[in-house]
């Protein structure tokens, strides 16, 4: 009897897998899709701050807490782009957001 339990605890696991799972209805498939989507941006967000921040400090311009804060804190990609390119100009961190 434990290997029946065993194949149908294995079974129920492999229906209920995340990866698996086939949403029915338009409504789900459409909000997943725009989870899935935010999820991917925050991730290019984030990965552009902390591209910032290394730039900065690779070039020695060690930003302060509060300008640290103000980049990880960002999530507009456009302004992230901007401060990519900025990074490798400016002569003082604090330059980056003029």
């Amino acid at each position: 009897m434990a290997g029946l339990g065993e194949a149908a605890q294995k079974h129920m696991e492999d229906l209920m897998a995340v990866d698996t799972w086939e949403w029915q209805s338009d409504f789900a498939r459409k909000y997943v899709g725009i989870g899935r989507e935010e999820g991917r941006e925050e991730g290019r967000a984030k990965e552009a701050a902390r591209n910032v921040i290394l730039i900065l400090q690779d070039r020695g311009l060690t930003p302060s807490e509060q300008e640290r804060q103000r980049i990880e804190s960002c999530t507009d990609l456009d302004t992230l782009k901007t401060w990519v390119l900025r990074a490798v100009r400016v002569e003082r961190s604090e330059d980056l957001f003029d």
